[in-house]
């Protein structure tokens, strides 16, 4: 071995130190990052321009263009509108509910971050194991490993693939397509899929049905409530063709009023679907109409009035949508201008097409005559209403949300638009063979362009916590292989380990990377173990490329420790408590580095 000079011990040094500040956390993970970038121009290492090329490398691009797409497809309500099939073919089994889930989210995380995919299916979630009656611990952790492991699908699904082909551009390898990790990637979510379905009650807390239970309040107030319960629900009916004869004019408040029966939508000649109904306006023969009450109520109204009522809410499915529409609640501010005023006088439904369901009012919850109650500082309206209107109302001001995520403004008129840009970028990649940044780059300008998102919601998207751990990283290892401290290090590890078969090799660089990992960010670990694995791979004459490879899938490996973003975020609704974690982690991860390297060994 050679020997080593200052600068590689300096660089040994800082590498050391990085490590120590990402596992104590005395600074965030991007500030320690941004350290490296100012701190290795400063001691020599490598040159300021060296130091800021992470800003501008190609990866660093990608990953903001993905984010930004990414961005895009959930503005429109493209994911969301997943949800409904999905769960049509999943049925009540738990392990068919397990696979089509997991699987949806698994393709959804290969084209984006795998963190948002996660977040999108969490409502989901929560409400099929309410309905189904399953313990939320159950199904959550296998989603959010199949999440984790869907990234790993295409080289754009997590940073570290998408920072691979950068890292070898140094050494003179061939970049991968984008696609050149698929098979891998198909086969390690098969596989995490199928452990969950055949080894899930050894190795998943087994939970309690009563632990997702909310209280009555906030379930009576989703707006995707099941039919036939005690709690107020939607219900669509049809007014009958001679509803009109021999009777006096019916109005919409007049429905309220006999049967605690909100009505929120309602058809109006010649065919104008006319959603918050103001109460004075007149309910015709022949229409359809939506509305929302106990079904104890509902089958009074329309046994009474002569109605039907349908089994779903069909002619307004779209309307109904919780992309398009909801309930939130909201609380009468201190000095508001609603304070000491009827309800009724304030028109809600007039003037922002919004209809009032119930008052919290004074202890006591009140769903009739609402037009004659006070409002009082502290009162809570629950508002059924498009994401929109409810908007409008709450930057009218006086009224404090207490949901204010369910106000985001959807645009699903954008969805072809999104998908198309989407379409587009891959299709440059795959057929036309440009660059991955500027395919993708192409397609996050188009839905700017395209007003899928503004470019105040493009910049506002991008986690640039991420971008800056990436970036600032990057001349970390510019210094590790220029100083030739990446050489040094691969022939110590080969002293050590001896004269070993290439699959070998690869297997350890697998539980390496995987130990990293657990440590680090995924990021960080690329960055380390890239020059040096290529380097322990170049001379022992194994392909360098594959070397990488490993690192880039097995820094996915993940799952051992809830550090990852999406363990961290479905640790809390699934109660899971880390040795949950280290049960099901330690299997995944066995079967991960398992199936990786056979996978390699077989196709490469």
């Amino acid at each position: 071995m050679d020997q080593l000079t200052p600068d590689m011990i300096l660089v040994m040094v800082m590498i050391s130190f990085a490590i120590f500040l990402f596992i104590v956390e005395w600074i965030r993970v991007d500030v320690v990052a941004i350290l490296m970038m100012v701190a290795l121009p400063l001691l020599h290492l490598v040159t300021p321009k060296e130091a800021f090329m992470g800003l501008s490398s190609n990866a660093v691009v990608s990953i903001i263009a993905v984010i930004i797409i990414g961005a895009g497809l959930d503005k429109t309500g493209m994911i969301n509108k997943l949800v409904k099939p999905v769960l049509a073919i999943a049925g009540t089994s738990s392990s068919r509910i397990i696979i089509a889930i997991s699987c949806t989210v698994a393709v959804i995380s290969s084209f984006m971050q795998n963190i948002g995919a996660a977040a999108l299916f969490l409502p989901a979630i929560q409400r099929i194991s309410k309905i189904q009656k399953i313990p939320l611990s159950r199904l959550l952790m296998p989603v959010g490993f199949s999440a984790i492991l869907g990234g790993t699908v295409t080289l754009v699904g997590c940073s570290p693939l998408i920072l691979l082909n950068d890292l070898l551009v140094p050494f003179d390898l061939k970049p991968f397509g984008l696609f050149d990790v698929t098979p891998i990637g198909l086969a390690l979510v098969a596989s995490g899929i199928l452990c969950f379905v055949f080894l899930g009650k050894f190795i998943l807390p087994q939970g309690d049905v009563s632990e997702n239970k909310d209280d009555e309040h906030a379930h009576a107030l989703e707006s995707s409530c099941e039919q036939g319960t005690q709690h107020p629900c939607f219900y669509e009916l049809t007014t009958s063709d001679d509803f009109m004869d021999y009777r006096d004019i019916v109005r919409v408040g007049d429905i309220h009023l006999r049967y605690l029966v909100s009505i929120l939508a309602l058809t109006e000649p010649p065919d104008i679907k006319t959603m918050s109904p103001a109460p004075h306006i007149e309910i015709r023969s022949g229409v359809d109409l939506v509305v929302w009450g106990d079904k104890k109520n509902v089958e009074r109204m329309a046994a009474k009035e002569g109605m039907l009522l349908k089994k779903t809410v069909e002619h307004y499915d779209k309307e109904f949508d919780p992309a398009h529409s909801g309930i939130v609640e909201a609380v009468v501010s201190p000095r508001s201008s609603f304070v000491g005023r009827p309800l009724g006088k304030n028109n809600f439904n007039d003037r922002f097409r919004v209809t009032p369901l119930s008052i919290h009012h004074q202890d006591d919850v009140y769903r009739a005559k609402l037009d004659d109650i006070i409002l009082r500082t502290g009162d809570v309206i629950s508002f059924y209403g498009t994401w929109k209107r409810l908007e409008a109302l709450n930057q009218e001001g006086g009224l404090l949300f207490s949901l204010p995520q369910d106000l985001e403004d959807t645009r699903p008129e954008k969805a072809l638009w999104a998908g198309g840009w989407l379409v587009l970028a891959l299709t440059m990649v795959m057929g036309f063979h440009v660059h991955l940044s500027v395919a993708l780059m192409t397609g996050a300008l188009g839905m700017i362009i395209t007003k899928v998102l503004s470019i105040d919601e493009a910049y506002q998207s991008v986690d640039w916590r991420t971008i800056f751990l990436l970036a600032g990283l990057i001349p970390l290892g510019i210094a590790t292989q220029k100083t030739g401290t990446a050489a040094w290090i691969a022939a110590f590890i080969l002293h050590i380990i001896g004269d070993v078969q290439p699959i070998v090799l690869l297997i350890v660089i697998g539980i390496l990377s995987t130990l990293f990992t657990l440590v680090i960010s995924n990021v960080g670990a690329t960055v380390l173990l890239v020059p040096l694995v290529v380097n322990i791979a170049l001379v022992t004459h194994t392909d360098p490329r594959l070397a990488a490879l490993v690192v880039g899938l097995a820094t996915s490996n993940s799952f051992i420790l809830p550090t990852h973003q999406v363990n961290a975020l479905y640790m809390g609704p699934g109660r899971y408590r880390t040795i949950d974690f280290i049960k099901a982690g330690s299997v995944i991860s066995a079967l991960f580095l398992v199936v990786m390297i056979t996978m390699i060994y077989l196709f490469y």
